[in-house]
């Protein structure tokens, strides 16, 4: 069995914990600047709309007692370390996706001990950290990432083992890994909109429509996800930027950013 977790409105919930004041009411984590967008949004916001990646600006008139805290990184790194340390307390294998969410194997096929596992380590962060964190138990990866959206905010769903294909049919066809905003459009053009519809088709059509990696996705539309929980990844790349308010045109000016952005990931090399 395999458990997901993932922390509720990370950011936000930092702040909220450190920040009294803030508590209950609809905050948005974002930078100050003319294109600064939304890291996270906390769940008092996001009933008005507000979500991660929208423009602060198009937050702002979705809610215009929205409050807006610059990120705090340190905070955030030290937190997620301590909830990386309990995640990965009694798990076969830990896989981070991010500072608030991964994978645990939990190394065992039984689906009560994982879900016991699960409500353990929930439980423990809730009390050691005092963050809330979202959960899902699955046999598979991309199952047990579903459940634990499916679980938001501060939850804990258990996909029962031989049911993968049946709890995923219903669900919409964009749920699945690898399936992006176009890739979707093409399959709701011709009626393909569940993932149980997608897990129906056959060879000739799932390939007309997707060409090779076809295939692959509707192995997973029907429950078929063998990919394992990997410890301990190799960073795959550095990389550093910023946004700025105005577009750079100035040749010396542009110089001196990408001086200032390579000795950033200079110095991350070295670490």
């Amino acid at each position: 069995m395999i458990a997901h977790f993932d922390v509720d409105a990370f950011y936000a919930s930092v702040e909220q914990r450190d920040d009294p004041s803030v508590r209950g009411r609809p905050l948005a984590i974002a930078g100050s600047g003319r294109r600064a967008v939304v890291l996270t949004a906390s769940y008092e916001a996001r009933p008005f709309g507000v979500r991660s990646a929208m423009p602060l600006y198009r937050a702002r008139e979705l809610c215009p007692e929205l409050i807006v805290r610059p990120p705090d990184f340190a905070r955030y790194r030290a937190s997620s370390q301590a909830i990386f340390a309990i995640f990965g307390q009694g798990a076969r294998a830990l896989e981070g996706l991010s500072m608030d969410e991964a994978f645990a194997d939990v190394g065992t096929p039984d689906a009560e001990v994982a879900v016991a596992f699960a409500r353990a380590v929930r439980q423990r962060v809730r009390a050691e950290i005092g963050l809330t964190v979202s959960a899902g138990v699955a046999t598979q990866k991309m199952l047990a990432k579903i459940a634990s959206d499916d679980a938001k905010p501060d939850g804990l769903r258990l996909v029962e083992p031989g049911s993968e294909r049946s709890y995923l049919a219903p669900l919409d066809v964009g749920r699945l890994w690898g399936i992006g905003p176009k890739t979707r459009m093409r399959l709701t053009a011709v009626g393909v909109t569940t993932v149980g519809a997608l897990a129906r088709l056959g060879d000739e059509d799932i390939f007309r429509l997707l060409g090779r990696s076809g295939v692959d996705l509707r192995e997973l539309a029907r429950g078929n996800d063998t990919r394992i929980v990997e410890a301990d990844q190799q960073t795959r790349s550095i990389s550093s930027e910023e946004t700025f308010d105005d577009d750079l045109v100035d040749g010396p000016e542009l110089l001196a950013v990408l001086r200032e952005l390579s000795a950033d990931v200079a110095r991350r090399l070295t670490v």
